[in-house]
């Protein structure tokens, strides 16, 4: 887990992440769009609003790590309380 993780496995796939940036996305050159699809091929979002969102994801889950909390999982939306017992 300590060290660099292997990148470049997605043939014409380039992403990159720079701290002040975000990230972004190119195949074979040309700039493309980071997308969350469902398993039946139906496109839900694509964008940055969805490059934000995993790079928040990431970042937060590198803290929590950073913090000594690395075991906990990272939501990109926060729990609703639940209501109190009665």
């Amino acid at each position: 887990m300590i060290g660099t993780q292997p990148t470049g496995t997605i043939q014409g796939v380039v992403i990159t992440a720079v701290s002040h940036e975000g990230l972004r996305v190119s195949v074979d050159g040309k700039p493309a769009r980071l997308a969350i699809v469902l398993e039946d091929g139906s496109l839900v979002i694509a964008g940055d609003d969805v490059a934000r969102e995993a790079e928040a994801v990431a970042v937060n889950c590198y803290r929590n790590m950073l913090q000594g909390k690395g075991f906990l999982r990272v939501l990109s939306v926060p729990l609703e309380a639940l209501p109190p017992n009665k």
